[in-house]
């Protein structure tokens, strides 16, 4: 199955993208996501079903399908309704400033209909089609409620005009209010939502830049000649300048500069860059001059890993948005039955047809359920975006959700409170049957197959051109590493407990045997990160329970964990066991788990909520809910307040638009409101709810 991944255009409330959805998962689609803030529809193809077909369908409910090719630029589609219905809507409410000899035309009804027929038509084009398909698909959309608001509006004001009833019966203006201020409402909402993508857009544009290709002519010369970058693939050849962007992930071959990685990282202060370091795609070359060979394709790069990160998490739909879309899906049958029964009760007790009819109209208008359905997309799009701006990247919206929750956080040791770059303090070889240099070369060609810190402190260390040939190599996770050689002769690298040292304590980093036999040890330190005092304290101060989880040895976690001031300490714990550990604090109380290694994999999965470093191993990066961009832990408490204020935000949100709607439909029943000022209200209870969202943006979290 392909994922396919489209720009639909139209969407203006959660009910339509309820629809979307709706009608992909009818076609047979998989994992269908529809994006109301994203404007995106992202799914699993099944083999067979013309993708021109799923276009077709969902362009006949109303929306379209952005050509992904097209490089025009997005304009706002409500600009040219708002241009059509705005002069017009004035003019009609021209009325209400009484009758005088410049003013006595706009009196007469035949005027009025011309007048607003065009604006009728316009708001029927727009709201009309979209109401009577999503009704064909078995749901209702917020249009359905603006559709028989203003259509109730024009139809009672022509059938007075018609058979010459007079002006009490003439309500053009407030077909033509409500069509405009609703347009108004969602070419404000689709202004705000953009604003709230900001931060995926900058990094959308980062993918795509001119690079300078390194080619050989006839001679072997180097020329250069400039291609977008998104046509680069590994092993590509590119020259980076000062002031340049690094346009692919790639390694230095040649030259040396200080990199901004601000965009991937969230951090400000250039790194130095030398030959053989990795550039990240996006990142800016501040000073100095680098040839670089392109390691991945731009589809495959850390960059684009990380936009199709933050786009995934903004089409999840965490258990709170579930519940607002499920009452927003039942809502307007009730609204509804609502404005039928306000009705059939207004005309009982006053006597009143024309009345009756405007206040049914208000409730239907004003009870529009949108600001329920963007309360919760709106303030996960900003959330997230200030989360990927700060080098924050949450693999799923429910992840924002579930900080709110985490009473104790579980951190590994190594490469997550430590460095995890080890230097070699000691070694020692036991007896004559080998030699230093073969006691080093041993080492680094049983290591260098494993990803863990340990490991790739030996291969830095003791790298060596030749290398010996194993028939069998092995990596037992969170143990050590184990092989047979071409002679037959069994090797093991690790701690005392896997090499089964007889009378050794586990005093020493690594022990090397053959065949039984202890031929050396190696001893190393690690040095603890810089941030994770501050980290241990931030929890601390909240009275959140720390937790040290290590496979490493009892006294040094211990060493460690009174330094920082970690609450609890786990040590000598196999991937097996570190699982375990997880799954029984779990069930205490919701728990964080904080790793990199392949052996926190298992533990990382099964955490409440898992946390892991970028420079983290494939299978710990795959397992965890949210990754730090930062090579390190000290964004871990913005991620935190992040995840509380974003959840706040959707909460108030919610509130507003439920309380909003309970306090204004009984108005609007007892004829408080007009339909007009109805359809006012309804767009500024959209725009509350979005400027709450979008002071996520610039709110002091720490």
């Amino acid at each position: 199955m392909e994922t396919v991944n489209w720009k639909v255009e139209g969407m203006s409330c959660s009910a339509c993208a309820q629809t979307i959805n709706g009608f992909l998962e009818k076609k047979g689609m998989k994992e269908v996501r529809v994006s109301l803030t994203a404007g995106e529809a992202q799914f699993l193809n099944l083999p067979g079903v013309p993708e021109q077909e799923l276009k077709k369908g969902i362009e006949s409910l109303g929306y379209r399908v952005a050509d992904e090719s097209s490089t025009k630029k997005h304009t706002n589609k409500f600009v040219r309704y708002l241009a059509i219905c705005l002069p017009l809507t004035l003019i009609l409410q021209l009325h209400m400033l009484g009758e005088g000899p410049y003013l006595n035309w706009i009196h007469n009804a035949w005027v009025q209909l011309v007048i607003c027929l065009p604006v009728y038509i316009t708001g029927m084009y727009y709201f009309g089609r979209s109401a009577i398909n999503s009704l064909r698909q078995g749901s209702s959309n917020m249009n359905v409620l603006i559709t028989l608001g203003a259509t109730a509006a024009f139809v009672y004001s022509l059938s007075g005009t018609l058979q010459g009833l007079g002006e009490s019966y003439i309500f053009y203006e407030t077909a033509a209010a409500i069509i405009t201020l609703v347009f108004f409402g969602n070419y404000v909402e689709e202004r705000s939502l953009q604003t709230t993508q900001r931060a995926l857009t900058r990094l959308v544009k980062s993918q795509k830049v001119t690079a300078q290709m390194i080619a050989f002519d006839d001679q072997h010369q180097e020329i250069l000649f400039p291609v977008d970058s998104l046509q680069l693939k590994s092993g590509d050849l590119v020259l980076i300048r000062t002031g340049e962007q690094v346009p692919a992930d790639a390694k230095i071959l040649w030259g040396e500069g200080q990199v901004d990685e601000a965009i991937i990282t969230g951090e400000s202060m250039p790194v130095n860059k030398k030959p053989k370091d990795l550039l990240i795609g996006g990142s800016l070359l501040m000073d100095g001059s680098i040839k670089a060979q392109v390691t991945a394709a731009a589809r495959d790069s850390v960059l684009s890993s990380m936009i199709d990160l933050v786009k995934r998490a903004q089409n999840d739909k965490p258990s709170i948005q579930l519940l607002a879309d499920r009452i927003s899906a039942v809502f307007v049958p009730i609204v509804v039955l609502i404005a039928l029964l306000c009705f059939l009760l207004n005309y009982w007790i006053l006597h009143d047809f024309g009345s009756s009819v405007m206040r049914s109209i208000a409730v239907l208008v004003i009870a529009c359920p949108c600001a329920m359905g963007l309360a919760t997309p709106a303030a996960i799009a900003v959330g997230l975006g200030r989360a990927a701006k700060n080098g924050i990247l949450f693999r799923k919206a429910d992840s924002l959700e579930l900080f709110k929750q985490i009473r104790q956080v579980v951190f590994d040791k190594t490469g997550t409170l430590t460095t995890g770059a080890f230097d070699i303090k000691a070694y020692e070889i036991k007896g004559e049957e080998m030699d230093e240099k073969e006691f080093q070369k041993i080492l680094y060609s049983l290591e260098k197959y494993s990803n863990h810190p340990i490991a790739q402190s030996i291969t830095r260390h003791w790298k060596t051109p030749t290398e010996t040939r194993w028939k069998k190599v092995e990596e037992i996770k969170g143990m050590g590493m184990q092989s047979v050689s071409l002679t037959g002769d069994q090797y093991k690298a690790g701690s005392a407990a896997f090499t089964r040292i007889e009378n050794q304590s586990e005093e020493h980093s690594i022990y090397l045997v053959k065949n039984n036999r202890l031929v050396g040890w190696v001893d190393l330190q690690d040095e603890l990160r810089t941030e994770a005092q501050e980290v241990i304290h931030y929890f601390k101060k909240r009275n959140i329970k720390t937790i040290l989880l290590s496979g490493d040895r009892l006294q040094k976690c211990l060493n460690i964990a009174n330094t920082l001031g970690i609450d609890e300490v786990l040590a000598e714990q196999s991937p097996l066991q570190k699982l375990q550990q997880v799954e029984r604090l779990n069930k205490i109380t919701p728990t964080a788990m904080v790793g990199d290694g392949i052996n926190d994999a298992p533990a990382l999965a099964k955490a409440s909520l898992g946390i892991s470093m970028s420079d983290a191993s494939q299978l710990a990066l795959q397992s965890a809910d949210v990754v730090l961009m930062n090579s390190g832990i000290k964004k871990l408490p913005l991620a935190m307040q992040l995840g509380l204020h974003t959840f706040g935000t959707i909460r108030q949100n919610l509130f507003w638009a439920f309380f909003y709607n309970v306090l204004a439909i009984p108005i609007a029943g007892f004829g408080l409101l007009t339909p007009g000022v109805a359809a006012g209200a309804m767009a500024l209870s959209d725009l509350v709810l979005l400027i709450n969202s979008s002071r996520l943006f610039v709110k002091k979290l720490l």
